[in-house]
């Protein structure tokens, strides 16, 4: 009776595990600054999200590609494409923080990053948070890859990367996150 009890518990452990965000493996390709795509950033103005945003950056931090695919009411499978993401990346105690998002004020569709050593985890920005406050969605991560300039940074320093992100938000929705982004470390 003891050994099925363990083996129960140990199932139940087990799945419950499987709910938080997984950590994978980063890349590191230290010739990432020289990709075309993050060359280009450097051509571009940094977006500006609504009219009364102050723009930190004088060149475009990201260039991502959001799909957003769904089934509408009659069953179609629709998809809505974003491309409006901006980066910014803090140190919070020993993790690196990449918020890739398009927060305009009222809400935000994107992603925090969050890479400490040689390992990262990646958690979806809930879009329904109101009044600039910060709230996340739980997921099922189909695939994810990181790929950076280094792996250990400081701050102040530049840092450059890659992302391919896919995941199951529901039943009815699915997400494909893919691009590029740079900028400095506050």
């Amino acid at each position: 009776m003891r050994l099925f009890l363990f083996f129960i518990i140990l199932l139940l452990t087990t799945l419950s595990c499987r709910k938080e965000p997984y950590f994978d493996k980063l890349t590191v390709d230290k010739n990432l600054s020289s990709n075309d795509t993050i060359k280009l950033l450097s051509k571009y103005p940094e977006l500006k999200l609504f009219s009364s945003e102050v723009v930190e950056s004088q060149s475009r931090t990201a260039f991502i590609i959001q799909n957003a695919s769904f089934f509408d009411a009659n069953h179609s499978r629709r998809n809505i494409p974003f491309d409006n993401y901006k980066c910014k990346v803090f140190y919070k105690n020993d993790t690196l923080e990449i918020w890739l998002n398009n927060n305009n004020g009222y809400f935000g569709n994107g992603v925090l990053v969050q890479a400490f050593g040689e390992h990262f985890r990646i958690k979806d920005i809930n879009p329904k948070a109101l009044n600039n406050e910060v709230k996340f969605i739980k997921t099922n991560v189909l695939h994810q890859k990181l790929v950076l300039n280094q792996s250990h940074f400081k701050k102040n320093d530049s840092i450059y990367g890659f992302i391919n992100y896919q995941c199951q938000i529901d039943s009815l929705v699915h997400k494909d996150f893919k691009g590029y982004f740079k900028t400095t470390i506050q």
